[in-house]
């Protein structure tokens, strides 16, 4: 697809829901130059909204990734609970929790808002956009937006199309994602789980089913994830890496290979003892590992650190890097 550049500071863009996603969403929008109005559906959103977006905003600015003074991006952001703010926006992103019924009770309120040429997405992980759609009364312009945390370091965005979606208007958010330094994937077919977590949900089973046979430990599985696929994931996907590997050699292993992975459909024991316990990982220190509260807070500031250094490395490398090399 040929990129077409669009203003950015024209086009208003609406986020309703401002948990740790929809912060960094709205972080992402700010950097490229969107006036944004910032919803919390829940009051205590309203609290902690802020403070991340700044802090957020605040590192992106010592990391280079903000140009302009921070007070000149911050007269770009609304933060507010009332839906009628939203009646500017030409896109409005829902970032609210898996859950249809609130989804639904949100979609109620944009749409009797925004006028019938904007567009709405939601950044939902799992539910099928086929399956949002019914709840809307203009579903040719609604869209999957998913979004990777943090949503304004990583290059990752998939654009899913659900079975009423217009594609030219998916391909309008393709073209404009790329200002959001992305490089985004336009998903024409909708499928629950979209491409990534379908590829990433194939590995967590496979993850539950060595721990719980007893075949490896939860760290041996998180080793082995670090210095091989993380080792190269960042460069290249597992097509180009078979390419770059020896196609072959995976075609002899897949033979063998394939009829012993594991196809369970039930829920992990593994993951379902830790959540009925009330284990939430490391937001209240009970996870697949147990932290301290000063663990868990280093683990949370190790992360952010990671994801704005693999950031640098990453856009060292983007997606043409050998086309860039042959012109």
């Amino acid at each position: 697809m040929k990129e077409n550049r669009q203003n950015t500071s024209d086009i208003s863009i609406g986020v309703v829901g401002l948990g740790l996603m929809g912060c960094s969403i709205t972080t992402c929008l700010l950097i490229a130059g969107h006036p944004v109005v910032a919803l919390a559906p829940i009051s205590s959103d309203l609290d902690l909204a802020f403070s991340r977006i700044q802090q957020h905003l605040d590192k992106s600015f010592k990391e280079g990734m903000v140009t302009k003074d921070l007070s000149e991006v911050f007269k770009n952001l609304r933060i507010t609970e009332d839906y009628q703010e939203l009646v500017s926006c030409k896109l409005v992103i829902e970032c609210t929790i898996e859950n249809l019924d609130i989804k639904r009770s949100v979609y109620g309120k944009i749409e009797v808002v925004i006028s019938e040429d904007a567009l709405l997405a939601s950044n939902t992980s799992s539910i099928p956009i086929s399956i949002l759609q019914k709840e809307l009364k203009h579903p040719e312009r609604f869209f999957g937006l998913h979004w990777a945390e943090p949503s304004h370091t990583t290059r990752f965005l998939e654009i899913i199309c659900g079975e009423e979606s217009e594609v030219e208007l998916g391909e309008y958010l393709y073209d404009l994602s790329h200002q959001w330094g992305k490089e985004p994937t336009l998903v024409r077919k909708d499928i629950r789980g979209f491409i990534t977590n379908r590829l990433m949900y194939a590995l967590y089973r496979e993850a539950f089913y060595l721990v719980e046979n007893g075949y490896a430990t939860v760290e041996d599985v998180d080793r082995a994830c670090r210095n091989n696929a993380g080792y190269w994931m960042t460069l290249v996907g597992v097509f180009r890496w078979m390419d770059l590997t020896g196609v072959p050699a995976y075609h002899n292993v897949i033979k063998d290979l394939f009829p012993t992975l594991s196809c369970a459909k039930e829920m992990p024991k593994l993951i379902d003892d830790i959540v009925q316990a009330g284990g939430k990982g490391v937001s209240n220190g009970k996870g697949f590992y147990h932290y301290t509260e000063e663990e868990a807070k280093l683990w949370e500031e190790t992360f952010k650190e990671f994801s704005y250094e693999i950031r640098k490395l990453a856009l060292k490398y983007p997606a043409d890097i050998v086309k860039q090399k042959l012109r």
